[in-house]
C-alpha cells in the first residue's frame, strides 16, 4: 500500500523521522552547478576537488545511478562524498559506516521490543533508521567502506536506489523518494584486508570514480588551506613534508599517509612551534610532529624514521 499522506504531521512515520532526524539533515540552498560547487567546496568545506569529479558525480545523480568513490585511505573519498551529497540535495547527508553485521533493520528500521510486545508490530512501535529517513527527507546517503558489508546488504541498497522506494512489509507500507535529493555515494578501499569482493552486479550498476593521492601542488594547497596561518610553514618545510609523504607512500608502510595525515602533520608542527615560541615552523618541529602523526604501528617506526632522516638531511 503506497503512502497516501503528504504532510509530515499527518503521518506517524514521517513525524518520527522529522523528530529524530530533522536537526541532523539541516537544509541549505542546493548547488548543482559543478563549477560553482568547486568554489563552494573550497570556500565552505576547505576541500580542493577536481571539477571533473563533481561533474561525473552530478551526471550519475541525474541518471539515477549510485556512485562509487574508490581509492586508498586518506584521499578524501568520505569528506568529498558527504560534501557533494549536501550540495546536491541541499541537506546534510546521512553516513552509514559499513560492517559485516549490517542489515536492512539497522538502516531501514526496526521495532522497539517493549512497545511491540504491548502494542504489536505497527507504526507506533516502529523506529525509522537513516536510510528510510534519507528517502523521506530527500537527503543523500554516504555508505562508507561498502566492501566491509555482505553481498546481500549491497544488493538491498542497490534495489532501493534503483527503484527509489523502500518496502516495510510489517507495516504494509511503501515509501517512495519524492525528489532528486535522495542519492547514494559508496566509498571503497580495494586494498583493505577486512573486506569482501564487490559483485559483478554491483559494479555494473554504479558509476565508479577513482581517487588517488593529489598532485604535489594540489596537496600543498590543501595543507595551506586547512592549516593555521601562524606559525608560518615556509616553502622549505613544506617541500620536506611533501617529499617525505611521496617516499612513504612508495614504501612498505602498513598505513600509508593520506592527505588527512599531511594536514595533521602540518598542524601538529605548527602547534609545537607555537609552544616553543617560534613564528616559523622549524625542521625540529616538523620532525618531532611527524613521528607522532605518521607512525601508526610499532613496526612502521623504523621506516618512517629512516625516510625522515634521509629527507631532512639527518642521516
Amino acid at each position: 500500500m503506497e503512502m497516501a499522506h503528504t504532510h509530515p504531521e499527518r503521518d506517524p512515520i514521517e513525524a518520527k523521522v522529522a523528530e529524530i532526524y530533522g536537526d541532523v539533515a539541516r537544509p541549505r540552498e542546493p548547488v548543482r552547478s559543478p563549477s560553482l560547487a568547486v568554489k563552494v567546496l573550497e570556500r565552505e568545506f576547505r576541500l580542493i576537488v577536481d571539477e571533473r569529479i563533481v561533474a561525473l558525480t552530478y551526471a550519475a545523480f541525474m541518471n539515477g545511478r549510485p556512485v562509487l568513490f574508490e581509492g586508498p585511505p586518506g584521499t578524501g573519498k568520505t569528506e568529498v562524498g558527504e560534501a557533494l551529497l549536501e550540495l546536491w540535495a541541499g541537506r546534510k547527508p546521512f553516513l552509514l559506516p559499513c560492517s559485516e553485521n549490517y542489515d536492512e533493520y539497522k538502516v531501514i528500521g526496526d521495532f522497539h521490543p517493549l512497545i511491540a510486545m504491548r502494542k504489536g508490530f505497527n507504526e507506533e512501535s516502529f523506529i525509522p533508521r537513516p536510510l528510510l529517513a534519507a528517502l523521506i527527507l530527500d537527503a543523500g546517503v554516504l555508505v562508507d567502506e561498502i566492501r566491509r558489508s555482505s553481498e546481500d546488504f549491497q544488493n538491498m541498497l542497490l534495489d532501493v536506489v534503483d527503484k527509489r522506494r523502500i518496502i516495510v512489509p510489517e507495516l504494509k507500507r511503501v515509501f517512495r523518494a519524492r525528489g532528486p535529493g535522495f542519492q547514494v555515494i559508496f566509498t571503497s578501499n580495494p586494498e583493505d584486508i577486512a573486506q569482501n569482493e564487490l559483485s559483478d552486479a554491483f559494479l555494473r550498476r554504479v558509476v565508479r570514480i577513482p581517487f588517488d593521492y593529489p598532485p604535489r601542488e594540489v596537496e600543498a594547497r590543501i595543507i595551506r588551506l586547512r592549516s593555521d596561518s601562524e606559525p608560518r610553514l615556509d616553502s622549505n618545510v613544506m617541500n620536506l613534508i611533501l617529499g617525505t609523504l611521496e617516499k612513504l607512500r612508495r614504501s612498505g608502510l602498513s598505513h600509508k599517509p593520506g592527505t588527512a595525515e599531511a594536514v595533521a602533520w602540518a598542524r601538529m608542527a605548527q602547534a609545537l612551534a607555537r609552544l616553543r615560541g617560534r613564528s616559523v615552523v622549524s625542521l625540529e618541529d616538523a620532525y618531532d610532529a611527524a613521528m607522532g602523526v605518521l607512525v601508526k604501528r610499532v613496526e612502521d617506526e623504523e621506516i618512517v624514521d629512516s625516510v625522515l632522516r634521509e629527507e631532512f638531511g639527518l642521516a
